[in-house]
């Protein structure tokens, strides 16, 4: 499954804004305070919501009058459109309202079209907790065949439909989505969480601020040597001395990260080792997951790491889009902007108070730039991406 697009309404900075032709990698630059946070957070938003209720996901950010966008009511929109398995374009609406002081959805939509004139079948279709779902999703595309559907109420307005929905394997589609946005990880990742020594114990996924990283090494080294050795080349290869890396257990039952280091005969364990060292180490075991997310967000991954590193790292952020997964970064380095590719870059222009999205590849400017040889982040340097200059 890959994300096509993302249309965002009155969230914030974003009043109206659509992130549009998406690809395997997108990296999206912008002034400070341009809403690289707010776009991310539209993410964790929707992760959270199917996980917990839009009321409490909500509730998290300080309530709807803060979420709304200033001198709106609402609702609140997102709406995603995606590739299913079939290959179809799906689309998937939720718009959130205010009723007596707590949110609901007012409406939740998903659906896709027959062929390419076809009316879209609503395969979900539901407002304030009420609504009707297809149960011959299999049928679906069949010459003669109607939609049957059957009415469902939900416990609590808040709560997504598709997050009942799809657990049921009837429900392909919805399940497919449900599944999509339980997965994706959105990073938080904080570099004095990854340094100290966690408590031993059992760990299969990096967590978002990187503070299991040591379980999730042992567990890769001791369950999935291949992945593990993966990991340890692309060290080897992006930093410079690295030869060995273990998760190694202390007398009291802890673990830490012990670095080898070529040209020196004991390890270093992780305290000692630089910043950039076990951010790279850190990215490396979340791209290199036996069971990869479907997407990933990352914030300014090149704070702590040296600007040699970043055309490295964002190499292995596009190897892990080749392999099929899809990543989102946002950056405020031009070295790191230098090594992504024109159609792979957006960049956010704030203007009296709300955010819009543009694409690099729709300027022509930067199209003729770029064929001449210009790197990208010298020109976002020089203010080419207009109102989104380093501030």
């Amino acid at each position: 499954m890959q994300i096509e697009s993302i249309e965002i309404k009155n969230y914030r900075l974003f009043r109206l804004a659509e992130f549009k032709k998406i690809p395997r990698l997108a990296v999206v630059v912008g002034a400070n305070g341009s809403g690289e946070s707010t776009l991310f957070d539209v993410f964790s938003f929707l992760k959270e919501s199917l996980e917990q209720n839009v009321a409490s996901a909500i509730a998290r950010r300080g309530g709807f009058r803060e979420l709304v966008s200033r001198g709106t009511k609402g609702p609140i929109g997102i709406t995603v459109k995606f590739r299913e398995s079939g290959g179809r374009l799906a689309t998937y609406q939720l718009e959130i309202g205010e009723e007596r002081g707590r949110a609901v959805v007012t409406r939740e939509i998903l659906k896709f079209r027959r062929g390419q004139k076809g009316q879209p079948w609503h395969f979900v279709d539901f407002s304030n907790g009420r609504g009707t779902a297809i149960t011959n999703e299999s049928a679906y595309g069949q010459e003669g065949v109607e939609a049957e559907r059957k009415e469902y109420v939900l416990d609590d307005p808040s709560i997504l439909a598709i997050k009942g929905l799809g657990q049921f394997k009837e429900f392909r589609v919805v399940a497919e989505f449900r599944s999509l946005i339980e997965n994706w990880h959105i990073s938080d990742f904080h570099i004095g969480d990854a340094r100290p020594s966690a408590e031993a114990g059992y760990a299969e996924h990096l967590s978002t601020r990187g503070d299991n990283i040591a379980q999730v090494a042992q567990y890769l080294h001791e369950n999935h040597p291949d992945c593990f050795e993966k990991i340890l080349n692309a060290m080897k290869a992006r930093v410079p001395g690295v030869s060995k890396v273990e998760a190694r257990p202390t007398e009291d039952g802890r673990l830490v990260l012990r670095f080898q280091d070529g040209s020196f005969k004991d390890p270093f364990i992780a305290r000692y080792v630089s910043d950039g060292t076990i951010k790279m180490f850190a990215y490396l075991v979340l791209l290199y997951d036996p069971k990869p997310h479907p997407l990933l967000a990352i914030e300014e991954p090149e704070n702590q790491l040296y600007p040699g590193l970043l055309d490295e790292l964002i190499e292995e952020f596009r190897d892990y889009a080749r392999r099929g997964g899809q990543v989102f970064v946002s950056t405020h380095s031009p070295d790191f902007l230098n090594g992504a590719k024109l159609e792979e870059i957006y960049w956010l222009v704030k203007k009296d108070g709300f955010t819009t999205i543009k694409r690099a590849s729709d300027s022509e400017l930067l199209k003729q730039l770029t064929a001449e040889g210009d790197l990208l982040g010298a020109l976002w340097r020089q203010g080419l991406f207009e109102g989104a200059g380093l501030k």
